[in-house]
């Protein structure tokens, strides 16, 4: 039976904790230059309806790595652009493909594309969710911290598709979350109270000072995502106060860790000098997009 991964709220953690083991043992691999080609000979297709960098190319590579070959697909050179159904696109793309990535807006469209398809569908990012994205994270946390267990993490600044997907971690994996938006930037409802109902220990506030003392994993994104580029300066305004700085830094554990997910707007979100300071492991957190992904994909279309 084909499984798809399209949110963490669809795994558990025996499952996900295994993904990191197989990403543990791929990156050891290629660390080494040891062949790990796991997928020879299969195929994914990748649907971009949202521009990317670290996307494209850590599924691209990772798919080159595991003796698969990767397919780019912009929706602006495909019939998806010309409104073909999604059900006919994803019936379509399985009988060719072993496998779809797919990085756009809707999250209704990349279910609705997971419905139809027969072979796997991994969410490159929706506007609700960036799993893969939290699943680098949390690897990275494992390899600096030792584990997620007994953790606190804060997230400060938009409650968006990221802070959705910490709030689902959280869920799972059972550590402490502290978050701190602006008032009116909260994360979305149905995932606060799906976490709550599961009993997870997430706290919620709007003082970004509050959520970082103590953690010791601070975390941030961008403060206007894409296709929300008009409210950049009204977002400005509204965000004072919330950027990762020394500040911030300083309330944290002593030991803690820095994390973005790139691209990062220095300046705004985070400063240059916790970007480019000791307790910053941004480039590890971005290097580690492509080994978990190559894992996921192994796992599922193996």
């Amino acid at each position: 039976m084909k499984k798809d991964f399209l949110s963490l709220a669809d795994w558990n953690r025996d499952d996900l904790d295994q993904i990191f083991e197989l990403t543990h043992e791929l990156k050891a691999k290629q660390k080494q230059r040891q062949p790990h080609r796991l997928l020879e000979g299969k195929t994914l297709a990748m649907i971009f309806e949202k521009s990317s960098t670290r996307t494209r190319v850590s599924f691209e590579v990772g798919m080159f790595q595991l003796g698969g070959h990767a397919l780019f697909l912009s929706s602006g050179t495909t019939q998806i652009g010309r409104g073909e159904p999604i059900k006919d696109t994803a019936r379509v793309m399985a009988r060719y493909c072993d496998g779809i990535m797919i990085r756009t807006y809707s999250h209704q469209a990349v279910t609705e594309l997971a419905r139809w398809s027969d072979v796997p569908v991994i969410n490159g990012l929706t506007d609700l969710y960036h799993p893969c994205q939290v699943m680098a994270d949390l690897f990275t946390v494992i390899e600096h911290k030792g584990s997620y267990r007994d953790l606190t993490f804060a997230w400060i600044g938009d409650g968006n598709n990221m802070a959705n997907s910490w709030i689902n971690a959280a869920a799972i994996f059972g550590f402490e979350l502290q978050v701190a938006t602006p008032k009116g930037y909260e994360p979305a409802p149905q995932v606060m109270a799906r976490a709550a109902a599961l009993g997870a220990r997430v706290r919620y506030s709007n003082d970004p000072l509050e959520a970082a003392r103590g953690a010791q994993v601070l975390n941030t994104d961008v403060w206007a995502s894409m296709g929300q580029e008009a409210e950049q300066k009204e977002r400005e305004k509204a965000f004072v106060g919330f950027q990762i700085d020394e500040r911030l830094v300083s309330a944290a554990d002593s030991g803690s860790i820095v994390l973005h997910c790139l691209p990062a707007h220095r300046g705004e979100e985070i400063s240059d000098d916790v970007m480019e300071g000791p307790q910053s492991v941004v480039f590890d957190e971005a290097e580690n997009r492509l080994h978990v992904q190559k894992a996921i994909m192994a796992t599922l279309m193996k």
